[in-house]
């Protein structure tokens, strides 16, 4: 049930983020959002995460190609060619096994500055957000604060996502992207940066659907 709830959640999230709800009173003094879902539309994350590209873009396209490389491996695993890899195939092969699992350690040592960097960035606007929260919670007498898979079903003005997302945007409207030296992310900032990676992960994988989808003919007029 966590693990269909946390889903759920990221689902909501991603669809937040995809398309933006536009900002509206609350009803009976009840709200709907997340630090995930504010978090993941900061303009400030954006743009900090914009700039970690730049700077590592070679460790990015470096761990792209290690990632190819593995699908790659798998393929060859997969010998019957059903798109599963079953035990006995892995079994069959432990060698190919033990490249794969090689490469992966590889992603995880060039991707550590990313996400350092990344975490370290979500921390500083963790640092904020309940005093953003907080700001639209007193603006607009918000008595409940719930989060958004609590509700089976709440009309659109339900969620101010996007009225503490503005909120945050003015306290908060730049992050560094480069920690102190020695500095260690706390739990809390490192699992939603995770959080928030799989969020941008469905987002773009909604975006690549929508862009698939057969374009409607036109008459020409």
């Amino acid at each position: 049930m966590k693990i269909l709830a946390k889903s759920l959640a990221l689902a909501g999230i991603a669809s937040a983020a995809f398309v933006a709800t536009p900002a509206a009173a609350q009803v009976a003094g009840i709200a709907t959002s997340s630090p995930e879902a504010v978090i993941v539309r900061s303009a400030a994350r954006i743009a900090a995460y914009q700039q970690i590209d730049q700077q590592y873009a070679a460790q990015i396209q470096q761990a792209r190609t290690v990632r190819q490389e593995i699908q790659a491996l798998q393929v060859s695993l997969d010998t019957n060619k059903d798109n599963q890899l079953s035990e006995q195939e892995v079994a069959a092969n432990p060698g190919v096994v033990q490249q794969v699992q090689q490469k992966e350690q590889q992603i995880g040592q060039i991707s550590q500055p990313i996400v350092l960097a990344q975490t370290y960035a979500v921390e500083q606007l963790i640092n904020d957000y309940n005093n953003a929260r907080q700001q639209v919670i007193s603006q607009k007498k918000i008595q409940i604060m719930l989060a958004p898979d609590a509700i089976q079903w709440a009309p659109d003005s339900v969620n101010v996502t996007a009225d503490i997302v503005a909120a945050l945007d003015k306290r908060v409207p730049t992050v560094q992207i480069v920690p102190p030296a020695g500095w260690q992310p706390r739990r809390e900032s490192y699992q939603l940066q995770q959080t928030v990676q799989q969020v941008l992960v469905q987002v773009a994988q909604q975006q690549a659907a929508a862009a698939a989808q057969p374009q409607p003919q036109t008459d020409g007029r």
